[in-house]
């Protein structure tokens, strides 16, 4: 059979443009098809503007504090048309990355239209068949919309549309504590807004309970309310929404935002007609990525998996290299690391404290060292926080944190989950002072205490002193 390509690739966010990218660099034919926004739900409405939002937020947090350090700041006025400029500009800043122009450099073929997968090696866009011995989907998710009585019959947000949003909420009801809901939870709040944040489990539930109460703590203080009832219906209108609650609370906000999850992009596509196999949430893949359809992989959040853009972006990079040279490669989970930018951020990777004690039992021991003891947080008065390092003997398995830029200080532990290093070789390094990043060398040599200063080193520094006080 004669191909009009290599490889098609149907999605153009954070996976499909790593894998069509990777694979035009080599050298290869590439159809990149993307049939609305290229880079997808983290440029246009996920990571990027949420960021940014966060960023204003805390400008303005900071100038709420009115005096600290012997410095006066004046209250904050928070102009919502400025703030969603900046949103905007810090899109703009970044999306000529992910351009069509961009990609054709690299050497893809850029269809901005919708595609239909017509056969194992074919796909129809813009009324042209084409044709590949590899395709592969990308397509992405959107956000989860709970069945909640009435919820189809008010005007409800989501990262789809939040960043949109002609005027700021006065009171800004959320339904969900989960990363998304926690973060524009604490960022509308420093921006003025009342929030309240409904959440029937325990909220930033995949995360060390530990570090989650050292936020809860904190936004508690700075007025977010929690409502630990489940959403059972609602009613209203423009300006004005009523959520009723399980345990009978009415919330009234002028506002509502829906943060529940997400949902994988799989229908349309013509994915079920050829017999693509479905997972829970998303096309069932092997640690390959390899659908059940020979020569077609699904990458990214549309399928069964871990919905965050790096690890996108590592399928992407994996699909390309096996492509391009033909040996497999396989997802390794092992150091998957996550952040949630709530102030303090949290910080995770590889096994929390309970997954590691579910899996080893006693054979687990935890190392903790507190940001009030590092003296770059004590300088600059953000001491509230800490590491916790999971180990099984001296190999890490986990690391929780939760503190100022947490997520910078996981780094050095994708090594040493991996065995590509060790806690002995961070606890002796040389590290910059004063740095945040030295609370991680304190975690790591304390892994080490207890050998270095153990009874058989005590002994042999005793035997090393005598001979030099006998022949010196």
């Amino acid at each position: 059979m004669k191909f009009t390509h290599d490889v098609i690739v149907i999605g153009g966010g954070a996976a499909g443009l790593t894998a069509a990218g990777g694979c035009a660099l080599f050298g290869l034919k590439v159809a990149l098809i993307e049939g609305h926004k290229m880079g997808g739900e983290c440029l246009n409405n996920g990571c990027v503007p949420s960021k940014a939002l966060i960023g204003a937020a805390k400008r303005a947090g900071e100038a709420r504090e009115a005096t600290r350090f012997g410095v006066t700041l004046a209250p904050p006025q928070v102009s919502w048309s400025g703030v969603r400029q900046h949103i905007h500009d810090a899109i703009a800043g970044i999306e000529h990355h992910d351009s069509v122009e961009t990609f054709e450099e690299m050497g893809c073929e850029v269809f901005t239209s919708r595609a239909r997968i017509t056969g194992r090696q074919s796909v129809e866009v813009e009324g042209r068949t084409l044709t590949a011995p590899r395709i592969v989907i990308a397509t992405g998710s959107e956000p989860l919309v709970p069945a909640i009585d009435g919820i189809d019959t008010v005007p409800y947000l989501t990262n789809e549309n939040l960043f949109e949003l002609p005027e700021q909420p006065g009171h800004l009801v959320i339904i969900g504590g989960g990363a998304i809901g926690m973060e524009m939870a604490q960022a509308f709040r420093r921006l003025g807004s009342e929030v309240t944040v409904i959440e029937l489990n325990k909220p930033m539930g995949r995360d060390d309970p530990d570090s989650v109460a050292v936020v809860m703590e904190v936004m508690r203080e700075e007025g977010i309310r929690f409502v630990t009832d489940k959403a059972t219906k609602i009613e209203g209108g423009v300006g004005g929404v009523t959520v009723h609650t399980d345990g009978g609370e009415a919330v009234v906000g002028t506002h509502l935002l829906v943060a529940v999850g997400r949902k994988a992009r799989v229908a349309g596509f013509g994915a079920e007609e050829i017999g693509i196999a479905p997972g829970k949430n998303g096309f069932a893949t092997d640690a390959r990525r390899r659908t059940s359809v020979k020569g077609i992989y699904a990458i990214g959040d549309c399928r069964d998996g871990p919905r965050l853009t790096h690890v996108s972006g590592y399928e992407g990079s994996n699909v390309a290299l096996e492509i391009v040279t033909g040996l497999p490669t396989k997802v390794d989970f092992r150091a998957l690391p996550w952040c949630t930018y709530t102030e303090p951020e949290v910080a995770q990777i590889g096994m929390t404290e309970a997954e590691a004690r579910a899996q080893h039992g006693d054979g687990v021991t935890i190392v903790k060292e507190e940001f009030a003891e590092n003296e770059r947080s004590i300088a600059e008065g953000y001491t509230k926080g800490h590491m916790k390092m999971v180990l099984k003997g001296k190999k890490v398995l986990g690391v929780s944190i939760v503190g100022k830029n947490a997520g910078e200080l996981l780094l050095p532990f994708t090594q040493m989950i991996t065995g590509k290093s060790n806690t002995f070789a961070l606890g002796s390094a040389i590290i910059s002072y004063p740095t945040r990043s030295e609370i991680s060398k304190a975690a790591a040599f304390s892994a080490w205490e207890p050998t270095v200063f153990g009874s058989l080193p005590k002994k042999y520094a005793g035997l090393v002193a005598k001979l030099r006080r006998t022949f010196a």
